[in-house]
């Protein structure tokens, strides 16, 4: 599946639009915790766990995206938006959003 951040795909003319798709992946609290207890080194003020659990985060939210994507047909995502929210004050909300499309070659 092309995903892309642009709204159409270089080569391919889109044929039909079949609508916003999305996923997300909540991380807890308990999550940073364990996150940070595992911490053993900072370099460069970079904290390597963290940074792969963020990384976790959005992995699971383009699946998500994708999948819902496959499931209406599309060949493609595009005008692919990411964002990190915060809900209350422990948690991190990670979401992915876009335009399922069925493209066409030109």
């Amino acid at each position: 599946m092309i995903v892309t951040t642009t709204p159409s795909v270089d080569g391919w003319t889109t044929t039909e639009h079949l609508g916003i798709v999305t996923g997300e992946a909540i991380l807890g609290a308990n999550v940073f915790k364990d996150v940070f207890a595992g911490i053993r080194d900072v370099v460069g003020g970079r904290a390597a766990a963290y940074e792969q659990e963020l990384k976790r985060a959005r992995d699971i939210a383009f699946s998500e995206m994708e999948a819902e994507a496959t499931t209406r047909g599309a060949d493609a995502v595009v005008a692919v938006d990411l964002d990190y929210e915060t809900i209350g004050s422990s948690m991190l909300m990670v979401s992915a959003s876009g335009t399922a499309v069925r493209l066409t070659n030109v």
